[in-house]
Parts: C-alpha cells; sequence; structure tokens
C-alpha cells in the first residue's frame, strides 16, 4: 500500500520554482501519491505554466483519506496551523516544510526536503501527541472550534478590556490591559512567548494563561492542569474585542463568556527522526550562541 501525501500551503508563502519543483520527483521516486489544497494548486500551475489533475485537489476540508495518508505542510508554523484546520481526519500525521521564517513546528527546512521523504517512506518520522484547546461559548465561532497553539481575548480598539479569568470556577484573576492568553504546551513557543510566558515541553499536561501588558505589575502567567475547564468573561467598556484561536479571529462583544477546556482529540505532529524539541529550542532560541564575545 503506497503512502498519500496530503499537501498543503497558503497562496502568502514566497514560493520559488527551486522550493516546489523538488516535491513531484520526490513523489515518483517514493511512488506517493498524492493530494493538493486549491489555493496552492493555483500557485503550482501559476510557477509551472501546468495544469493539476482536479481528483488530486480538495478544498475547504481534506474528506476521508487512506491509511498511511501523511499531510506535509510548506510554510511556517501559521501554516501548518491552518492546513490542521483543514484536517478532517485528526489521526493523520502532520509533518512540515518551514519555508517561513522561526518556525518552532516547522522543523523540517527546505534544504531537508529530500530527508524528510525519505524518513515518510520508510516510516521514520517521530510522531507526537499534541493536546488541544476546545473553545466555544460565542455565537461566531459556529459550534466548539479546536485550537493547537493558543486562544487570545484581546482588544480591538485604543481602550484596555477587562478578562475575568475562572479555572473550575474558582477567580484567577481580572486582568485589565490588552487581554490573556489561554495556550497549550505546543503553544508555549508562540504568542505566550512573546508576551513573557514560559516554555514548557509538549509532553507536560498544562495550559498557561498569560496576561497582555496587564496595568497591575504583579499580574504573571499562571499554569493550571489540562484537566481544568477555563472560563473567560469579556468586558471591553465600549465597543468590541477580538478572540484569536490559532490563526483564525473572531469579534466578541462585551460580557460574553467562553469555555475553554482540553479537547477529546489530539494532532499528531511528525518530526524527521534526528529532530527532537530541545535540539529545536536551543537552535531557534540562539541557546548555543555565547553573545559575550
Amino acid at each position: 500500500m503506497s503512502t498519500k501525501i496530503l499537501l498543503f500551503s497558503r497562496p502568502q508563502i514566497a514560493h520559488t520554482q527551486s522550493d516546489i519543483g523538488q516535491l513531484w520527483p520526490l513523489f515518483e521516486r517514493y511512488g506517493f501519491d498524492y493530494a493538493i489544497n486549491q489555493e496552492f494548486a493555483e500557485v503550482v500551475e501559476q510557477l509551472f505554466d501546468i495544469k493539476v489533475d482536479p481528483s488530486k485537489i480538495y478544498g475547504a476540508t481534506t474528506g476521508e483519506q487512506p491509511a498511511g495518508t501523511v499531510m506535509v505542510c510548506c510554510g511556517g508554523d501559521g501554516t501548518l496551523l491552518e492546513g490542521i484546520h483543514r484536517l478532517s481526519d485528526k489521526s493523520i500525521p502532520v509533518a512540515a516544510i518551514n519555508f517561513g521564517h522561526l518556525g518552532f513546528l516547522t522543523s523540517a527546512t527546505r534544504d531537508g526536503v529530500e530527508a524528510l521523504f525519505e524518513d515518510i517512506a520508510n516510516n521514520r518520522l517521530n510522531l507526537h501527541s499534541r493536546t488541544m484547546l476546545e473553545i466555544e461559548g460565542i455565537a461566531e465561532l459556529g459550534g466548539p472550534m479546536t485550537a493547537l497553539n493558543e486562544v487570545a481575548a484581546q482588544r480591538l480598539e485604543a481602550t484596555m478590556i477587562k478578562v475575568e479569568a475562572s479555572v473550575n470556577s474558582q477567580t484567577v484573576a481580572q486582568y485589565n490591559g490588552d487581554g490573556v492568553i489561554v495556550s497549550t504546551p505546543t503553544g508555549s513557543t508562540a504568542y505566550s512567548l512573546s508576551a513573557g510566558g514560559p516554555i514548557v515541553a509538549p509532553e507536560c499536561g498544562c495550559f498557561l494563561l498569560t496576561p497582555l501588558a496587564p496595568h497591575n505589575f504583579g499580574m504573571r502567567p499562571v499554569v493550571v492542569p489540562d484537566t481544568a475547564t477555563i472560563e473567560l468573561t469579556i468586558h471591553t467598556r465600549h465597543g468590541q474585542a477580538m478572540l484569536s484561536v490559532d490563526n483564525r479571529t473572531y469579534r466578541i462583544g462585551d460580557g460574553e463568556k467562553i469555555t475553554i477546556r482540553r479537547a477529546k482529540e489530539q494532532i499528531l505532529l511528525a518530526t524527521p527522526h534526528n529532530i527532537s524539541f530541545y535540539e529545536t529550542l536551543h537552535c531557534k532560541m540562539m541557546w548555543d550562541v555565547d553573545i559575550r564575545n
């Protein structure tokens, strides 16, 4: 049974012929079947002046896929997050090639594409189960949503907002400022990190509450168990606030309440066999660089 590759990317990525042109010869070499999302297919057609077989194109969701399928996202961490949202079957492993910038989740580099596909062909990928958040409570979501990295309630206008946060119905804090981030361990190296939150190993069973520019200087990030139910009540004074769910945004009004808990399903992140979280961490953060010189 041959492996199928679900290719995913976004049109705003600065794709080049050299980056994309190396994929199809590898499909042929390893006998991979493939499917590609509509937006990425249009980019490929423009770059190479070809027509992608319509039977190889998928749309807003990937639909049912055969056993042995692997999603490969071409871009940065934002591209990977969007690819996961498109994935109908969350048991399909997700690998990524970093055609973006920093990329904590996109372990393979543009120079490591061939090695990644060789690992896929030889079943050598490291698979890591990652906890996700389930979010519900506001009408614009249209029902429960999931997030791999984080949920952030934040101001949309010039004035600060107040976010009341409770854990298992016990009040934690009233965050007066720009808002608050609730992140998974996977998301600890994303928005939460830039707001001063701690880096958490992805195996840890916890969530982080990280304040955004709090007016109370005593506010600090809080780590809670991932068995907890977190509630955020938003007070905007006037106007609206914004809720970001990974890379998707929604407007929220005064008094709205969001409930956040651990999702039943997890994501399988696939990394090359020779790359670990700690290796990625010290490389991306440049902790092996002696700045004293």
